[in-house]
């Protein structure tokens, strides 16, 4: 397992995480099974958004006397009081869920306490100007959570999230196909109703400017909705020339901006499994680019950090020096808060650039990569 830091928490998770939603209404001995496998490919990230006693009692079953090896994201505002799946902004509701969580899993902290699902300026409202947040902050006072996070499916409302300072991890759903479609869109109703692929043009921006601020204030991401439902690898409704593998969709994910670790809903151990074996695969079983680029829409200019460039002769990282390049573009400030540092500490840097334009020569999308090379220079002065 490969691993990345979360933020500012001191925290450590691994790229690959399990989502357990689709171990809801499964025998224990399949829970158990799942988190078995987790486990042994050090999965060390997990979310635990359901409400029910059943579920949550079966993981805690299941993961007894191994807590320690688990980041749990659990949810404040998860409710099934309607006998499914259901949102409650009631303060003393989330209390009774949150707080039952922790019996269920049998223990006495969860590590990150997640505002549960912020789409719409009214939720922004009901959870950041309510006692909920009070709520969170004094969780994290006790020592119940370790930190506060936050879910959405919104990149404008999620940029607000995350610019108020008080959340330390976002739980968002990407995938190559929810970032084409216009942030005005819901892109959970995709997952019922499918893609409309004549609205799909470019990279939608308010996602692009949600991942750079996340990487700008140092705010990590958990990915969710990773392979859309199913979607993305089904020939029938993918809205790509061709369908992707689940390793190219964990892959295009952990390419974006702060993204710290992709949380794949396996419902047994073969998924599991399936889900790691992109550990090992061979880079070029990773690339997505030509599936994105099959749809015959302009994406000319515009990087994906998908690192089809490389190798490169100077030994630069292009993708991360062009990401760090694009958030300080987007945000001057984003020099000061951090985005330089993380630019400088990088082994190579646009200095390095021999302007061979071997790079230029492989890249799908015909980025000017040498001319933003030298930008780099200019910008953080090596």
């Amino acid at each position: 397992m490969k691993y990345r830091n979360l933020g500012k928490t001191g925290m450590q998770v691994g790229i690959i995480g399990l989502g357990a939603e689709h171990l809801d209404g499964k025998d224990y001995d399949i829970v158990k099974d799942t988190i078995c496998a987790a486990m042994e490919h050090d999965i060390n990230m997990l979310d635990v958004f359901m409400p029910g006693n059943d579920i949550r009692q079966k993981i805690g079953r299941a993961i007894k006397g191994n807590r320690n090896k688990f980041i749990i994201q659990g949810h404040i505002g998860s409710t099934d009081i309607n006998q499914q799946y259901d949102i409650s902004r009631d303060l003393e509701i989330n209390k009774k869920y949150f707080e039952n969580l922790m019996i269920d899993l049998n223990t006495d902290y969860i590590d990150f306490g997640m505002l549960f699902f912020i789409d719409s300026e009214e939720h922004f409202d009901e959870v950041f100007n309510s006692g909920i947040v009070r709520y969170a902050e004094e969780l994290k006072r006790n020592g119940t959570i370790r930190a506060i996070g936050a879910s959405s499916h919104n990149p404008v409302i999620a940029k607000k999230v995350v610019e108020t300072g008080i959340v330390e991890l976002l739980m968002f759903s990407i995938n190559p196909a929810f970032d084409m479609i216009p942030s005005d869109m819901n892109v959970l109703n995709c997952l019922e109703s499918g893609f409309d692929a004549n609205v799909m043009f470019e990279i939608d921006k308010p996602r692009q400017e949600l991942y750079r601020t996340c990487e700008s204030l140092d705010i990590p991401i958990t990915v969710m909705k990773t392979l859309a439902g199913g979607k993305l690898l089904s020939d029938k409704h993918t809205p790509f020339s061709k369908p992707l593998t689940v390793s190219r969709c964990i892959h295009y994910a952990l390419t974006r901006p702060s993204v710290a670790s992709v949380l794949i809903g396996c419902q047994n151990r073969k998924q599991i499994e399936e889900a790691v074996t992109y550990l090992t695969e061979d880079v070029a079983d990773l690339d997505y680019t030509e599936a994105i680029s099959g749809m015959n829409k302009n994406f000319k200019g515009n990087c994906v950090y998908c690192n089809h460039c490389l190798p490169c002769p100077a030994g630069i990282d292009i993708a991360s020096v062009t990401k760090y390049l694009d958030i300080a573009t987007m945000n001057n400030n984003a020099i000061q808060k951090g985005v330089g540092q993380h630019y400088k500490e990088l082994p190579t840097h646009g200095s390095d650039c021999i302007k061979c334009g071997s790079c230029e020569s492989k890249c799908p999308f015909s980025v000017s990569i040498i001319e933003n090379m030298e930008k780099a220079v200019r910008v953080f002065g090596e």
